[in-house]
């Protein structure tokens, strides 16, 4: 990896966080970490050891933040906005008072950003910004980000829904299938943008790599489905060749129940990957490939347990949301 021999992670607990300080430990990688609980190099409430950890470090990446995938009430609104801001605006103070800070601030963002757009994709430079919660968030974040009193060379990534071994962003729409209500959602013309854990990993070595870029950067996966195309891939996957379809007013009720939010599923995320695609990158993952494992050792009762297909090996059934090879696939979806 070139010239970077420390990296400082804030959020490394969390899924992404995991998975890139595993990686870029095995490349032999130094890592610091910020967090709330033990086992962690510095934490929020103490500005001198986050000092400590950012102090002759190449490169700073900020995970930080509380799930979103819940109702938005004021509660949970606050700390959702808390979690991103205050923290950010922590390490931007600690980061203007250190000696040696890191050449690259890689910041967490959202694709969610944008408009909900289905004419064509937003990109970095002729995307539009939406309007709500969601992208207010956004951009307050974002904003924490420009205004930090340091002027190392700053990156908002702008991710989308992130898949990947271990993930659970898709487990929503399995489980809906295996219960019947499988169609689609809304009107299903809504785009769905994501990209494989793996590759934003890869993203962020490259990211730091490329000293000319700066500024938001998109990850999303080249290869976009509509919500309708989506779950008609998992009803094929799941042997179901039909699904409820589910109205708006169906799944806000619902969302209502299960303590989530309708806008979750029913925005369209179209997100293009214009800076990386400019500068090089290749992703590892283009298109999405998951497979189901169908057994009864499932993680909770009513769950549906998968996995990322890797390899393109073995029995469990997959999904391709590219192209159905198989013949029992084209019975069910022809």
């Amino acid at each position: 990896m070139g010239d970077l021999r420390t990296a400082v992670i804030a959020g490394a607990s969390g899924y992404i966080g995991q998975h890139l300080r595993a990686r870029l430990e095995t490349s032999g990688v130094r890592v610091r970490t910020i967090g709330r609980g033990h086992g962690n190099d510095a934490a929020w409430d103490d500005p001198a050891s986050l000092e400590q950890v950012l102090d002759g470090a190449d490169l700073l990446v900020n995970l930080a933040g509380r799930s979103v995938s819940c109702r938005y009430t004021k509660r949970n609104a606050d700390e959702i906005f808390r979690s991103r801001v205050e923290t950010t605006t922590a390490l931007g103070q600690a980061l203007s008072r250190v000696e040696s800070p890191p050449a690259l601030w890689v910041n967490a963002s959202t694709g969610t950003i944008y408009r909900d757009a289905r004419d064509r994709p937003m990109d970095e430079v002729d995307g539009q910004l939406g309007s709500g919660f969601s992208v207010e968030v956004a951009r307050a974040w974002e904003r924490e980000l420009w205004d930090a009193p340091t002027d190392i060379r700053k990156i908002a990534l702008r991710m989308t829904i992130v898949l990947g071994a271990g993930g659970g962003a898709i487990n929503p729409f399995i489980n809906l299938a295996r219960i019947g209500f499988g169609g689609r959602m809304g009107d299903g013309r809504q785009r769905f943008s994501w990209v494989h854990v793996d590759d934003v990993v890869r993203a962020v070595v490259h990211l730091h790599g490329h000293d000319e870029i700066a500024g938001p950067v998109n990850l999303a996966a080249p290869e976009v489905v509509s919500n309708d195309e989506l779950m008609r891939q998992v009803r094929c996957t799941m042997g179901r060749r039909h699904g409820l379809p589910e109205p708006r007013w169906l799944l806000e009720a619902g969302a209502r129940i299960i303590r989530t939010e309708a806008e979750l599923v029913l925005k369209s995320r179209w997100v293009e990957s214009r800076v990386l695609r400019e500068t090089g990158f290749e992703f590892a993952y283009p298109e999405a490939r998951v497979r189901f494992d169908r057994s009864r050792s499932t993680p909770a009762e009513g769950c549906c347990r998968w996995r990322w297909d890797d390899s393109g090996a073995g029995r469990p059934l997959r999904l391709d949301l590219r192209r159905l090879t198989s013949e029992r696939q084209g019975r069910l979806c022809g």
